[in-house]
């Protein structure tokens, strides 16, 4: 690879151009070919997302981005979810997949990692519940207890600091475990609709290191 880059450093860089400055150009385009190349499977949580939420908008302005559909968003099982990523992604490249999961969809990747053992691109991780300690019950069977084994994939975590549905010590204990990168964003609640993030320019930066 190291030699790959450095013929196409000298291919696109002009005599009269710096070295360095080549390289530059070669990495935003290299970056720029990534974020086109890849898929990115968007996972919601428990009940369907409103278009208002930054997952409905991800889908709508992210180059191939789509929304994995599930027949329920609630009172939902484990099995049932994580069938359907399994469906959707079966005829995949699972090397240019990223997974964008949200809350209930963050333990959906989990156990879907777990049950078929699959490594994919990588996985974006946000504001992940903690199942096995709900502070209100939901109709979600199966997803406990959570996974706790080390990802076969590069994963980002983000998490707020006033998340009702996971502390952030929690999720701080979560990226040690699954080896994840962490991100605080500081107070967004449970970084959803109500959050009022839009396009949530900040998130898809993050997005990007994947």
């Amino acid at each position: 690879m190291k030699i790959w880059k450095g013929v196409f450093y000298f291919s696109i860089c002009p005599n009269n151009y710096r070295i360095d400055f080549c390289i530059k150009l070669f990495n935003m385009r290299y970056a720029v070919f990534k974020w086109v190349m890849a898929k990115y499977y968007i996972i919601p949580g428990y009940s369907k997302n409103t278009p208002e939420h930054w997952q409905s908008v991800w889908a709508n302005v992210i180059p191939n981005a789509q929304t994995i559909e599930q027949d329920k968003w609630e009172d939902v099982h484990k099995n049932d979810w994580i069938a359907r990523i399994e469906e959707t992604l079966a005829n995949e490249d699972l090397s240019q997949v990223i997974l964008i999961g949200h809350s209930l969809g963050v333990a959906t990747i989990l156990h879907w990692a777990k049950e078929y053992g699959h490594s994919v691109r990588g996985a974006l991780l946000v504001a992940p519940t903690d199942v096995d300690d709900l502070p209100e019950p939901i109709a979600a069977h199966g997803f406990t207890p959570m996974p706790l084994e080390k990802l076969p994939f590069p994963s980002i975590i983000i998490a707020s600091e006033n998340d009702v549905w996971i502390s952030l010590k929690r999720a701080q204990e979560y990226a040690e475990l699954w080896g994840s990168e962490f991100v605080n964003v500081g107070k967004l609640g449970h970084i959803n609709a109500d959050s009022n993030l839009g396009e949530w320019q900040d998130g898809q930066g993050v997005l990007k290191r994947l």
